[in-house]
Order: structure tokens, then sequence, then C-alpha cells
């Protein structure tokens, strides 16, 4: 048994070459675009050229409600890709990239664990290959060109008080929520309310993982709307010009980054919303490439399934016309034990009692995954201090619901770990049983789409919205957006809105507080309960443990 921490395991890694990676998928040297040793972007050539091949299985990996026991969806997904290769078959993994937010907040890193990592690890959770980077300038230089905009004349006569277009930063920073621009006197412009959210929750990063194409980008780019005009009418990207230069900022981005697994089985990692308040998936770019370059293609969507799994199947699969095969859904003993009420500090103890008064949250996401007609199959994450007669008991949950929960000892053993889970998952993607479709379609009224997910995803009785949310969401349906996908913003920790209520809650209600309209995505955001779309620091942020030690190495990110 390892007592190695993560970032000590990543640094033993024997890695290869970025180009043997990229041959192992038949990707010339030429059409990879390398940074440093051990990342590569590839090539918009090279990636238009595969368009007409032979897709390859699609494996969603999404979890139960998280807790602070730890879940560990993306270890599970690269251990169960990491176990594919090592059964013969050609897989690859596509992640997202980590936000510095979470970094340096409460999260620390996110490119796996223990012998189920993707590396080079410490660059992938800070710079990695500068998308963030992109992200975060194209979005503030629409921004920028908004407000010169008015001050320069302000010829398509933008109403002040209705600049909907926010800026970003890639940080929890609570006290740039909302702030007032312009202060200063007459050459600094005309003094307004404003805000900053974070880089993940921004539209620009939306639509570099929604675009299919760098033409697409910049339609959807100029397709934002940013600001309203006195009579209403709304005022678009392209109107301000900065679509053009936007997507020259965004170019290099939209490549997704080649990476791999310690097993040196090929990653691709791009895209990153946040699955809370974002869409929560990685690249449609990145996805659908590699469908045509690897027979299984596992991927993950942020927190639990009622939030990424449900924006998956609802919008991206949507969007870019693919459909999972199988998902793969993540527990683990000490989660179920959580949500029966243990501390976390009690969760070494046996306690077989609460992992069965836990299990129905387990139980509420596989009814809701199988409601999309794919079949699901349970992976056990598995932790040392787990016992057989727990293990035992979420087995036989599992089974009584449908399904099977195989454990999976990718963390400890890397892919030897994962042979059982990726055997299982093989048999079941190539069975043809998943018949999928999104849970409600195109053209249902905005405020129904709302509520099909509230009462059949979180299970709650009624969405609470005033009659100013429902004006809006009319007139946009008048205005020819009423066939757009919803994504619900909300906590991650509950089915419910409130963050306190674990196990599988019924009888509440989803308060709607906001809307808005990502037009250039191509989804309506419906803010609900006490969500934040620029997060805080916690009390001790992780970023006070992290520095360089002696030997210049990082110490304290993971």
């Amino acid at each position: 048994m390892s007592h190695k921490s993560d970032i000590e395991i990543a640094r033993e890694a024997n890695m290869l070459p970025i180009q043997q990676i990229g041959a192992k998928l038949d990707i010339p040297e030429k059409d990879l675009l390398p940074f440093g040793h051990d990342k590569a972007k590839i090539s918009a050539e090279f990636i238009k050229a595969q368009r007409d091949g032979k897709d390859g299985k699609l494996v969603l990996v999404t979890a139960i409600n998280p807790t602070p026991a730890g879940e560990g969806k993306t270890t599970t997904t690269v251990g169960l890709g990491d176990g594919l290769n090592a059964l013969g078959k050609k897989a690859m993994i596509c992640i997202r990239e980590a936000s510095l937010g979470p970094c340096f907040g409460m999260k620390g890193g996110a490119a796996g664990g223990g012998y189920a990592q993707v590396v080079p690890m410490e660059e992938m959770n800070l710079h990695f290959t500068g998308d963030f980077h992109a992200i975060t300038s194209a979005h503030n230089l629409l921004s920028a060109m908004i407000d010169n905009h008015i001050y320069w004349g302000n010829e398509l006569e933008i109403d002040q008080r209705r600049v909907t277009w926010r800026r970003v930063v890639d940080m929890n920073d609570r006290a740039l929520r909302d702030i007032v621009t312009s202060l200063g006197g007459v050459s600094n412009g005309f003094p307004r309310q404003a805000g900053f959210d974070i880089t993940v929750a921004s539209e620009v990063m939306a639509i570099l993982c929604l675009a299919l194409d760098i033409e697409d980008l910049q339609k959807r780019l100029g397709d934002i709307i940013v600001a309203y005009r006195r009579d209403r009418s709304p005022v678009y990207c392209r109107d301000i010009k900065a679509d053009g230069a936007m997507t020259v900022l965004l170019s290099q981005a939209m490549q997704p980054n080649l990476v791999q697994t310690l097993e040196n089985n090929p990653a691709f990692v791009h895209g990153g919303p946040f699955a809370n308040i974002a869409h929560g998936c990685n690249s449609v770019v990145a996805t659908t490439t590699a469908l045509k370059l690897a027979d299984y293609v596992v991927t993950e969507a942020g927190f639990g399934a009622d939030l990424g799994a449900e924006k998956f199947m609802n919008i991206k699969c949507r969007k870019a016309g693919i459909a999972p095969s199988v998902v793969v859904l993540v527990a683990t003993v000490r989660a179920m034990k959580m949500n029966g009420g243990v501390a976390k500090a009690d969760l070494g103890a046996e306690n077989v009692a609460a992992v069965q008064a836990g299990c129905p949250n387990l139980g509420r996401h596989i009814e809701n995954i199988k409601s999309f007609g794919v079949p699901v199959v349970v992976a056990v994450n598995h932790f040392v201090t787990d016992t057989d007669a727990e293990v035992a008991a979420l087995q036989d949950y599992v089974a009584e619901q449908g399904s099977e929960a195989i454990v999976s000892r990718h963390w400890e053993h890397g892919s030897k770990g994962a042979l059982d889970l990726a055997t299982r998952v093989a048999e079941v993607a190539d069975s043809g049983m998943a018949n999928f479709s999104p849970i409600y379609p195109d053209d249902m009224p905005l405020f129904e789409k709302m509520e099909a997910i509230a009462k059949r995803i979180y299970r709650a009785d009624e969405v609470l919205a005033d009659q100013k949310i429902r004006d809006q969401l009319r007139q946009w349906e008048d205005q020819g957006y009423g066939n757009l996908p919803v994504c619900m913003a909300k906590t991650q920790y509950s089915f419910s809105t409130d963050p306190t209520l674990r196990g599988a809650p019924t009888g509440h209600s989803v308060p709607v507080r906001e809307v808005r309209l990502s037009a250039g995505a191509g989804f309506i955001v419906a803010i609900c309960g006490e969500i934040m779309t620029m997060p805080g620091l916690p009390r001790v942020p992780s970023a006070e443990a992290i520095m360089l030690n002696d030997q210049g190495q990082i110490e304290g990110l993971f």
C-alpha cells in the first residue's frame, strides 16, 4: 500500500515525449504544436480531416452529490481509461482544465489522484497552455470595447443602465462581485455599476466549449448580447465589432491539449466550465475529435449527476449530436456514510447502517440517468478504510435498483485495479443497450424546461419565480430564443437549492433568483437559490500552503 502523496507519484512518472503519445492516436508530428516536452495542441487542420471518420463509444463518468469525504470522479475517469487500454482496447480520456479559483481556494488540483492521474500535474493545475488566460483576455477585451464605445459618443445608443456584459478574472474574489467603474472624472468615462464573474462562468468559456470550429466560434461570439437600448432592443458583440479580435485571441485556445496518464495513455484536457454555474463539460471539439481517434472515449461532467450529467445530456449532447453508450456513476462508501449522517471525523469506523441510510442519494442518481435512456454502472471508488461489509451493503442496494456496483482500486493500483470496471463498462457500451434522448424537447417553453429539470431531476414540487423573471423568459421566447436549452446554476451539494440538505429530499421548491441569456453559447442560465457566479475564498485558503521548496518544486498545491 502506497503512502505517497499525489504529487510525489506524479513526479516519479515515466513520461513519454508528447510526439509518442500523438503517434498512439496516429497524429503526425506536424499536426502537434508542442508546449514543452509533455503537452501539445492538435492542429485545426488535423481535426477537420477527422470529421468523416467512424465514432467510437462515448462513456460518461459522473457522480453522486459531492461531500467533503471526496468521490474521485477524475481519478475514476483516468483509472477507467487506463483500464480499457490495459485490456488492449484503444481508449482515451477527455477531462476539463483546472481553474485557478479552486486551486487556491478549497479544492486543490484537478488531475486525478494516486496511481490514476494525468500529468504534468503542476502545469495542468496552474497556467497549462494558457487557454484560460486567453478566455479572460477575450472576455475583457469585449468589456473594454463596450465602455470605449460609450465613451466615444455611444453611436449604438446603449442604455448604460442595461449593460449586461460583466468582467471576469480566474480567481475567487468576492470583493469584485459588485463594483462601480469609471470613477475619477470625465476622462475616465461614465460611472456605472458593474461586476466580475470567475472566468469559468464566462459565456466565452461556454462558447469555446460548445463551438464546432473557429468559424462557429466567431459566429457565436458575434451573437453574444452585451447590452440593451432604451427601447429594450439588444446590442450584440458584433455591433461592437469585437468578435474578430476575440476570435484571434482564442484561435490557439480552441485547439485541444494532448497530455498523458501515468501509464502513458493519451488524454485531451480542454475547456472547463463549472457545472454548478455553467454547463460543466470539456469541449465539444475535444470529445468529438477523440471519438474519431479512439474506440472508447471516457469523459467526465462536473459535480453530481443532477448538475454535470444533466447538462451533458440536455445541452452538450443536444448541441454536438453525440450520445453516451453507458454512464459510470462514481460513489464511495465514505460519501454514503456522510449522506447517512456520519461526521467527517468519524468516517474511519465501520458503519453499515449509515451506508444504507445514505444510499438513497445514489439511488436517485441511478434513476435519473436511466430516464435519459442510458444504462448505468456504479463505480465504487475504493478507499483503504472501506470494510467488506460496507462495500457489500452498497453493492446490494445498487443491485436492488437494477444496476450493478463494481469496486475499483485504480487509486491504489492504477489500471490493474480498474480491470473489472473496464471490462464491464466495455461490455455495456458494446451491447447497444443505450437509447439516449434528452428529457425535454427543444420547443417546450423555457419556464416549463426549468420545471422539467426541477421536478424530474431534483424531485422538487415547484419552481418559484416572480413575474419579472417569467416576463423576461416570455420576451426571449418572442425574440426567437425559446428553443434554447436551460442551464441551471445551483448548489452542487444537494438535489435541492439548500446545500445542507443531503440524501434524496422531496417536497422542496427551486427558487430562481435571476435568468441570463447566453445567446452566443446557446442556452438560458437560471440562477437558483444562493449560488454565486463569483466564488469567495474560504477562511483558510489553499493558497496559504502553496510555495516553492528548496529544490524549486511546488509544495502544497495538492
